[in-house]
């Protein structure tokens, strides 16, 4: 098991610092940030969140860090169900219902999905059986043959986002599954186009072809400021948007055909 100084020393090396570096941020001395990496000193359980602070620590680590230093973890982690995320869940809900007519959805750290609205199910009705079965993760959704990849017109560019997206999050965040998961399912694959230069692009659509049709959508992530929760630390909501004027009218006409 890591010591306190050990998970902290690991943090700094992983965002690029110094022991100066993070001393300046936290605003104590580069002497004392030595003496409690090499297990000299031992902090206090506020130090630990100061420092952690400035490593850009998540919640779930923070907790590793406390447990390590002696304490209790400080931050809950409870099920979206819970009535103490009331609030928080029924925001997210107002959210999801008031993005429609166009699909939105959220999903967790291991990008498995939580919530939906309405607009998303039209195009999960061809989709096995056994990958809508729980936990749905949006990326194994969007890649696999059974699930939505035959849709995707551009399917390269769409793997290619989500090679980066996670690629991203793991050099934020390191995480055995989310590594798995990107070894599994975001590798090149060779029956594939490479994905085109998006150099020219404002934003990189996603093309779906659905009931004869070429939908262009593009996405937005959002996720909670400042949560004290890990399960609302670690979930985002992403809403897809027409990228062009006939795509938006689709999704006008079939949310009000009259």
């Amino acid at each position: 098991m890591h010591t306190v100084g050990e998970l902290l020393r690991q943090w700094r090396h992983h965002r690029r610092l110094s022991q100066l570096d993070l001393a300046i941020a936290a605003d104590v001395s580069a002497r004392h940030v030595s003496l409690v990496e090499t297990g000299k000193s031992n902090p206090s359980a506020d130090m630990v969140l100061r420092l952690a602070d400035q490593l850009d620590v998540p919640l779930r680590d923070r907790n590793r860090l406390l447990l390590a230093a002696g304490f209790a973890p400080r931050y809950t982690e409870r099920p979206l169900e819970d009535s103490a995320l009331s609030a928080a869940r029924d925001a997210i809900a107002r959210v999801l219902s008031a993005h429609e007519p166009y699909p939105a959805l959220v999903f967790d750290r291991h990008w498995n999905i939580v919530m939906t609205n309405r607009a998303l199910d039209p195009f999960l009705a061809g989709v096995a059986p056994d990958l809508l079965r729980p936990p749905v993760n949006l990326i194994r959704l969007g890649l696999d043959p059974r699930g939505l990849a035959p849709l995707v017109v551009n399917l390269a560019d769409v793997r290619a986002v989500f090679r980066s997206r996670v690629s991203r999050q793991l050099a934020t965040t390191p995480d055995p599954e989310l590594t798995a998961l990107y070894e599994e399912l975001l590798g090149p694959a060779p029956e594939e186009a490479p994905a085109r230069s998006a150099e020219s692009d404002v934003l990189i659509p996603m093309i779906i072809r659905f009931q004869g049709r070429e939908l262009r959508l593009f996405s937005t992530i959002t996720t909670f400021g400042t949560p004290m929760d890990i399960t609302l630390d670690e979930v985002a909501i992403e809403s897809y948007y027409p990228a062009d004027t006939e795509t938006a009218a689709y999704f006008t006409r079939i949310h009000d055909p009259a």
